[in-house]
């Protein structure tokens, strides 16, 4: 009995040393941490899928099955990033950054353009990841690759620099189309930069430059236009109002000639109403109006300045002797004083 217990020591002791030095096999128990799992082969073949948790894996008959991984790493001294591959037996579920390198791609009408980007992936089927592809990295660079270049190619210069998020989705699209057969999502992708020739570049800045001065130069001529329009409509509406207050001040004026006319007129018949009254023959009364027209319009004439020489006419003697006898007949009937 001793025997067996000494040989069973021996055997776990051989097998920690192979474990530990080789890592060719775990040992009993193995802990998977949560957006891990782990592919396990039983004699070669697929066993079954670890989730997070503690597992028990039988060894030397079990093993898990690595995955081929890239990492991103910073250089502490020359702050550069360095992409390097290795294996690893836990598979990370989580999304992770694909950095693609530049790709070279000609576009519609001829133009090599220089993209670099950006890809997202998340592995969502670990079986597939580890069994549909042998190396899952360089597959999705290679077809990232293919893809950039066949949708850039589909589309001219203008479009490629104008329209970034729609080549994005069209290479999402596709990768993922083509990926999902490996258990891959593609969740999206991002182009940093696409840089078309230096000579290029050069015209297109020229273009622009000459782009924005004819833009300045419409837009001035266009806020000259609105200002001779809004200038001469201020001006038709001042002409309007003006000319509407003439109107109104013409009307006034006129009203106010006419309600004077109109009693002066009341204030002439009235004094004519009481002449008759007077002289009591209307003959009478025309001859008097007639003689004080005479005598006012006589005495404009010798009021004005300059030698003159006026003669009076004959009938000027019958209208002061008719204001003669209207004088001595309103004498008459004038109602003695008592």
């Amino acid at each position: 009995m001793i025997y067996f217990w000494i040989t069973l020591i021996a055997a776990a002791i051989v097998y920690l040393v192979i474990a530990l030095n080789f890592k060719a096999f775990p040992v009993g128990f193995v802990l998977v941490r949560e957006a891990e799992v782990m592919i396990i082969e039983r004699l070669g073949q697929y066993h079954r899928r670890l989730d997070p948790g503690v597992h028990f894996i039988w060894p030397f008959f079990e093993r898990p099955r690595q995955l081929k991984v890239r990492f991103h790493r910073v250089d502490p001294k020359t702050q550069r990033v360095l992409i390097y591959t290795s294996y690893v037996n836990r598979i990370d579920v989580r999304e992770r950054i694909f950095d693609f390198p530049q790709q070279h791609a000609i576009s519609k009408d001829n133009v090599g353009l220089t993209i670099d980007g950006l890809l997202y992936y998340q592995v969502f089927d670990a079986k597939k990841a580890v069994y549909a592809v042998a190396d899952i990295i360089e597959a999705i660079a290679r077809l990232s690759e293919t893809t950039l270049r066949a949708v850039i190619g589909g589309m001219v210069l203008d479009e490629t620099l104008s329209e970034r998020e729609t080549i994005n989705r069209k290479i999402q699209e596709s990768l993922d189309q083509a990926t999902s057969q490996w258990g891959v999502r593609i969740t999206r992708v991002e182009l940093q930069d696409i840089k078309p020739p230096a000579e290029l570049t050069v015209a297109m800045n020229l273009q622009m430059e000459a782009e924005r001065q004819k833009r300045a130069t419409v837009l001035k001529a266009e806020g000259d236009k609105q200002a001779a329009q809004l200038t001469a409509e201020g001006e038709k509406q001042a002409m309007v109002i003006t000319a509407e207050g003439e109107k109104q001040a013409a009307i006034f004026r006129a009203e106010g000639e006419a309600s004077a006319r109109y009693r002066i007129a009341q204030a002439e018949a009235e004094a004519i109403r009481k002449l008759m009254e007077v002289v009591g023959s209307s003959e009478a009364c025309t001859q008097y109006l007639t003689a004080i027209k005479y005598i006012d319009a006589f005495k404009h004439i010798i009021s004005e300045k300059g030698d003159k020489v006026v003669m009076m006419p004959y009938e000027a003697s019958a209208v002061l002797s008719s204001i003669e006898m209207i004088r001595s007949i309103y004498e008459r009937n004038k109602p003695q004083s008592s």
